[in-house]
């Protein structure tokens, strides 16, 4: 080889690597796709019968306010908190029968779709149901249970139960019987995707994870 060519050939290699370099640089702070409210609106009201993906709306009704009291409302949650747990249903932290088989076949972005979606409808407020125990509610909720360590939910969910965006779910307005049995299987642990639910609803009676649920109900 003509050692005339030596300079040009390295220089030529390293014009090749650092265009490389640059392009995989490129590639990965290439940003995100950002959510599309209509594509998960689509999704929610239709479903998709090729990949049997059920419509979210006959379990969790028009809009996200669901009229059955065992779904969950999903009206004006967290966006990132819909997304996470619809990402882990898909996994062994949130397995359940309906829930699992319906999110294996979403992709992320119709996930993030999904949640997106959900987060901008206007929730429908519910009621607290029981006079005798909403007192109870209002103080665990508020404050907590100092001889049992346990924390006021007010702390994470917020006063007016609107929660955290991105940490800690709403809870204003949702269904009692819902609330209470998703306090049962972080008890019991039937539902493993919150080691910080989990010991607290330990530490509660079968009494006062009612009478928190109810209060919850009724905060707007």
């Amino acid at each position: 080889m003509n050692r005339a060519l030596i300079p040009f050939l390295k220089s030529a290699l390293l014009v090749v690597l650092a265009a490389t370099s640059m392009a995989g640089q490129a590639a990965q702070e290439k940003p995100a796709a950002k959510a599309d409210p209509a594509k998960g609106e689509a999704i929610y009201t239709n479903g998709d019968a090729a990949r049997n993906i059920a419509a979210c709306v006959s379990c969790h009704g028009a809009a996200g306010n669901s009229t059955i009291v065992q779904n969950p409302k999903l009206s004006a949650q967290h966006e990132a908190y819909l997304v996470k747990q619809l990402t882990e249903f898909k996994g062994p932290t949130r397995n359940n029968p309906v829930m699992t088989a319906i999110s294996k076949p979403l992709t992320d972005d119709e996930i993030k779709n999904i949640g997106a979606y959900l987060a901008k409808q206007q929730a429908k407020p519910g009621a607290a149901k029981n006079k005798a125990t909403v007192e109870m509610g209002k103080k665990i909720y508020r404050a907590g249970i100092a001889e049992k360590n346990i924390p006021a939910c007010a702390g994470c969910h917020s006063a007016n139960g609107a929660g955290i965006p991105a940490q800690f779910p709403r809870l204003a307005g949702q269904h009692q019987d819902y609330t209470a049995a998703q306090l049962v299987n972080f008890r019991t642990g039937a539902r493993k995707n919150s080691e910080q639910m989990t010991t607290i609803s330990k530490r509660l009676s079968d009494d006062e994870i009612q009478a928190v649920a109810d209060y919850v109900a009724g905060l707007k």
